[in-house]
C-alpha cells in the first residue's frame, strides 16, 4: 500500500458559471458512450440543473406574483446548469396538492365558446389552438438558449387526473377534455390516475376523436420548436398508460421525421407500482427517468439490488438516465446524491421549490410530502438542502467540462468507496461521500498522475504539487473529513 502525502495548496475560489459547450446543433446520442448527448461538435454532454412546476404557465390565486422567468434563468446560470424541464399543466383550475381554487394560465387550446365551461370562461375549441400558449413557450425556449441551457418540452400532465394521493383539490372537472367544457362534444374517462388497463385520458383506450386532439395538439408543439436546437421532447410528467407513452414517442418521432430538425424525446416514470423501470429501458425513447424501484446490477463479481435514489446503478448505456429527484423524492435529494449520480454516468436534475406550489397545502405534516421529519417546510427554495444540490449540480457539470468525458465509464470496482467514473490509465474521477480513506486500483495506470481534491461541501479544491505514481492499488486519504472528490489526471 502506498500513502501519498499531500503539500495543500487551499484555493477558495467562487464557482463561475460555465459557458463552455454553447449550443451547437440539435442533441443526440453520443456514438461512442451512449451514456451522454452530443451535438455537432462531437463531444460528449452533460445535462444538470433545476426545473420547477411554474417555469412555463402562471399558476396562482388572483393578486398571486407571476413567476419571474429572468431571475429563474439567472440563478440557473450562476449555478452553472444547462437543463430545465419547462412544466405545464392540462387543467385550467385546481390541483391535488391545494384546496384553493388556483388558476392556471395560458393553456394549448382556445376559448371560443360559445356557452361557458366549469370555470366561467367561454368553452374551449379543441379544434382550435390558443397561440399565447405557443408563443410563450417558444419565447422561453429561446430565452433558456442564449445561456446555453437545454429545454425538456414536457407535453402532458398527469397530476391533472390525480385527486386523491395528497389533497382534496379536484382538476378534472375544469379539464379541457371534460365534455362540459369543450364545443366539441370530446369527453376523457373520470379517472383519478392513469392505467395501462382501463381507458383514461392518457391512454390508447379513450376515444378515436381525444386521440387525434391529443396527436394534433403534439404536431403543433413540434411545429412550434422544430427549428430550435435547444429542444428535447418529454412525453408526460409522471403519468400515461405504457403503450400510449410508447405511441406519443413514436408519434414525435414520425412527425419530426420530414423536418429540418429531429430532438431526442424521454419517458420518465409513471410514479406508481404497476409500470416498472424496465419499461422506460424498453421504450423507444431515447433518455428516460426512472424511480425509485430497485434494480439489479453488476459490481465485480457481486449482483447488487440498488435504486436510483440510493446507491444509484451505474449507466450501462442502453439508455441516456436522466435521475430526477422528482421521481425519486418529490420534494427531496441531497447534493451527495448529485455526485454519485454523476460518478455512475447519470444526469442528476432537480424540482426546486425556486417558488412554491401555489394555494395552502392541505397535507399533514407528518406526511412527509411538503415536510420533513422535523416539520420544516420542503416547498421553499431556502430549506437547508437545496443551495448544496443547486452548487453541486454545477460543480459536477465544471468537471465534466475538464475531463475528457466521452472516454469515461462508470467504474465503482476501482475505488472502495464504490465511486469512480474513470478512462482508465489516463483519467479518474472519484468520489467519497462519508470521507476516510479510499483504495484505488490503479494497477493499469503506469506513471505519474497530477492530484486534485474536491471538497463539495465547500467549493474547496486542493492541489497537490508532487504527483502521484500509478501501477497498482493506492490508499488515498482527502485532506478534510467530509465527503471529497479525486480527480486523478495523467501527466
Amino acid at each position: 500500500m502506498i500513502k501519498h502525502s499531500l503539500v495543500l495548496s487551499l484555493l477558495f475560489a467562487s464557482f463561475l458559471a460555465a459557458s463552455g459547450q454553447p449550443v451547437r446543433g440539435t442533441l443526440r446520442v453520443h456514438p461512442d458512450n451512449p451514456r451522454y448527448f452530443t451535438d455537432d461538435t462531437g463531444k460528449a454532454i452533460y445535462l444538470t440543473g433545476s426545473h420547477t412546476w411554474e417555469n412555463l404557465q402562471d399558476m396562482g390565486l388572483p393578486g398571486d406574483k407571476k413567476f419571474d422567468y429572468p431571475e429563474y434563468l439567472a440563478m440557473m446560470k450562476r449555478h452553472g446548469h444547462n437543463f430545465i424541464r419547462l412544466w405545464m399543466f392540462e387543467q385550467p383550475r385546481m390541483a391535488s396538492w391545494t384546496s384553493d381554487s388556483i388558476v392556471i394560465e395560458p393553456l394549448p387550446f382556445a376559448r371560443t365558446g360559445p356557452g361557458s365551461a366549469k370555470d366561467g370562461k367561454a368553452k374551449f375549441d379543441l379544434t382550435k389552438f390558443n397561440q399565447p400558449y405557443f408563443e410563450r413557450l417558444r419565447k422561453r425556449i429561446m430565452e433558456a438558449g442564449r445561456e446555453n441551457i437545454y429545454v425538456s418540452v414536457m407535453l402532458f400532465q398527469g397530476w391533472c387526473l390525480d385527486r386523491t394521493n395528497f389533497g382534496v383539490g379536484d382538476p378534472f372537472p375544469f379539464l379541457p377534455y371534460n365534455a362540459t367544457n369543450n364545443i366539441n362534444g370530446i369527453s376523457a374517462p373520470y379517472t383519478t390516475e392513469d392505467y395501462d388497463d382501463k381507458p383514461s385520458l392518457h391512454s390508447l383506450k379513450i376515444s378515436p376523436q381525444l386521440l387525434r386532439v391529443q396527436e394534433a395538439y403534439v404536431k403543433k408543439v413540434v411545429e412550434t420548436v422544430n427549428d430550435l436546437d435547444n429542444v428535447l421532447f418529454e412525453v408526460i410528467n409522471e403519468g400515461g398508460a405504457t403503450d400510449w407513452q410508447y405511441h406519443m414517442i413514436n408519434f414525435i418521432k414520425e412527425t419530426e421525421r420530414t423536418m429540418p430538425k429531429q430532438h431526442l424525446v424521454g419517458m420518465t416514470h409513471r410514479g406508481d407500482q404497476a409500470q416498472t423501470n424496465q419499461a422506460l429501458f424498453d421504450s423507444p425513447a431515447d433518455w428516460i427517468s426512472p424511480n425509485a424501484t430497485p434494480i439489479a446490477w453488476k459490481h465485480g463479481d457481486t449482483t447488487v439490488m440498488s435504486s436510483f435514489k440510493f446507491n444509484p446503478p451505474p449507466s450501462a448505456g442502453k439508455k441516456i438516465i436522466i435521475t430526477d429527484t422528482d421521481h425519486l423524492w418529490g420534494h427531496g435529494g441531497d447534493y451527495k446524491w448529485v455526485w454519485k449520480s454523476f460518478m455512475r454516468g447519470l444526469h442528476p436534475i432537480f424540482m426546486d421549490p425556486w417558488e412554491p406550489l401555489p394555494g395552502k397545502k392541505d397535507e399533514d405534516k407528518t406526511a412527509g410530502w411538503f415536510y420533513d421529519e422535523s416539520g420544516i417546510n420542503k416547498d421553499d427554495r431556502d430549506y437547508p438542502a437545496y443551495d448544496l444540490i443547486r452548487r453541486n449540480m454545477g460543480y459536477t457539470r465544471r468537471y465534466a467540462l475538464r475531463v475528457d468525458l466521452v472516454h469515461m465509464i462508470p467504474r465503482p470496482e476501482l475505488s472502495s468507496s464504490g465511486y469512480c467514473l474513470a478512462n482508465e490509465g489516463k483519467s479518474y474521477l472519484v468520489y467519497l461521500p462519508e470521507g476516510g480513506r479510499a483504495i484505488l486500483d490503479l494497477s493499469k495506470a503506469k506513471g505519474e498522475f497530477a492530484l486534485e481534491w474536491f471538497i463539495p461541501a465547500t467549493n474547496t479544491t486542493v492541489k497537490s504539487p508532487l504527483p502521484m505514481d500509478g501501477g497498482g492499488r493506492i490508499n488515498v486519504e482527502p485532506p478534510t473529513s467530509l465527503d471529497a472528490v479525486l480527480y486523478l489526471e495523467k501527466n
